[in-house]
C-alpha cells in the first residue's frame, strides 16, 4: 500500500466539530530478558550530559496546561473529549480494529516521514512536526548513552502510532490518538490532567468500573490492564504483532511513555508486576529526554538518518504491517 503525505495535520478546527459529533459516544541491578543491563551513569553519560532546559519551547514550564498560551483552550477541549470518550467499550473496539494492522505496509522510517505531517494538539510545549521531537530525543539519549542502541531506536519510534490521525489509517480524532493515557476499567486518578473532565465519562458511574482496582487486581501487570487508547498502545501493537527484536523494557516504554499517571505521580503502582516495577525505571531515564529535549533545536536529518536506519535494520523487519 502506498501512504501519500500531504500537508500538516492540524486538527484545532476539528476539535469543536469532532465535540458535536463525538460526545455521543461512547534499584538492584536490572537485568532484562535480553540481557540488556541498567546501566550506571558514570559509564554512559557523556562528559556534558544533557542539561534540562527551564522552559519550552514558548517560554513556559514545562506540562504547564494553565499557562496562559494560545494553545491552552485548544488543549482543554481536548482532553475534555478524551476524558468523557475513553471508555472501555470504546478501547476494547479500537484495540480490535486496529490489531488487525490492515492499514498500510511500510517501513519504519516511512512512517517517520508520514509522521511528519502531524502536529500533536494535546502538547503544550511544542507544535513542531512530529518528526524533530523523535530526532531531538533520540539524539539526546544517543549522546547520553551510546552504547544503548535499542534505546535509541526506541526514542526514534516511540511516537510513530500518532499516524493513526492520518486519513490513510483512519483519520482518528486527536482525542483517540494524542494525549496522557491511563487505565480503563477502574478509577480515574486524580493526578490525571483535566480530571475534572472524567464526571462526565459513563465508565466514572459505573460500579464495575469505578473502584480502586475496577476489573483489575494487585500485581496483574499492565500488559493486562486496558489504558485509553492512542499511539501509545498503537504503536506497541504495531512493534510486537510485527516481531521486533527490542527488549521487553523497550515495549514498555513504548506502550506507557504517556502515562504521566504513573511514572511522575506514582499512580497505580499497585497494578505493576514484577517485570512491569523493573522496565519502569528504564522509562523514568527515557522521560527526562522525551519531555524536556522539545526545544528549537533543529537536527540536520540525512546527516542521522544512515545510523538510525542501521538500527531498524537490527531491530525489525525492512516493511511491516500497520
Amino acid at each position: 500500500m502506498t501512504v501519500i503525505v500531504g500537508e500538516p495535520v492540524h486538527l484545532e478546527n476539528q476539535v469543536v466539530e469532532e465535540n458535536k459529533k463525538n460526545d455521543s459516544l461512547e534499584s538492584s541491578e536490572l537485568v532484562l530478558d535480553a540481557g540488556f543491563k541498567m546501566p550506571e551513569p558514570k559509564d554512559l553519560i557523556s562528559t556534558e550530559g544533557f542539561a534540562a532546559p527551564d522552559t519550552n519551547a514558548f517560554g513556559n514550564t514545562f506540562r504547564d496546561y494553565e499557562a496562559e498560551t494560545e494553545r491552552k483552550k485548544i488543549v482543554a477541549e481536548f482532553y475534555r473529549q478524551n476524558h468523557i470518550n475513553q471508555t472501555v467499550d470504546f478501547v476494547r473496539k479500537m484495540r480490535e480494529e486496529y490489531k488487525k494492522l490492515d492499514k498500510a505496509v511500510m517501513s519504519i522510517w516511512e512512517c517517520c516521514e508520514l509522521l511528519n505531517t502531524v502536529v500533536d494538539e494535546s502538547d503544550p510545549d511544542l507544535d513542531e512536526p512530529q518528526i524533530e521531537h523523535l530526532l531531538q530525543t533520540a539524539e539526546a539519549i544517543r549522546k547520553d548513552y551510546p552504547n544503548e542502541d535499542w534505546l535509541h531506536l526506541t526514542a526514534l519510534i516511540h511516537d510513530l502510532g500518532k499516524v493513526l490521525v492520518h486519513p490513510a489509517f483512519g483519520g482518528l480524532p486527536q482525542w483517540a490518538v494524542v494525549g496522557d493515557i491511563y487505565p480503563v476499567g477502574c478509577a480515574f486518578d486524580e493526578s490525571i490532567v483535566h480530571h475534572k473532565y472524567f464526571k462526565d465519562n459513563p465508565d466514572y458511574h459505573n460500579p464495575a468500573y469505578n473502584t480502586k482496582y475496577g476489573i483489575y487486581s494487585q500485581g496483574c501487570g499492565l500488559e493486562n490492564v486496558l489504558v485509553s487508547f492512542g499511539h501509545d498502545d498503537y504503536m506497541y501493537l504495531v512493534a510486537k504483532e510485527n516481531g521486533t527484536t527490542l527488549p521487553p523494557a523497550a515495549l514498555f516504554i513504548i506502550r506507557n511513555h504517556s502515562f504521566y499517571a504513573l511514572h511522575k505521580s506514582g499512580a497505580y503502582t499497585y497494578l505493576l508486576n514484577d517485570e512491569d516495577k523493573e522496565s519502569l525505571k528504564w522509562l523514568k531515564i527515557f522521560n527526562k529526554y522525551d519531555l524536556y529535549s522539545k526545544s528549537k533545536v533543529r537536527i540536520d536529518v540525512e546527516k542521522v538518518k544512515p545510523y538510525y536506519l542501521s538500527l531498524i535494520d537490527k531491530y525489525f523487519p525492512s516493511k511491516l504491517r500497520w
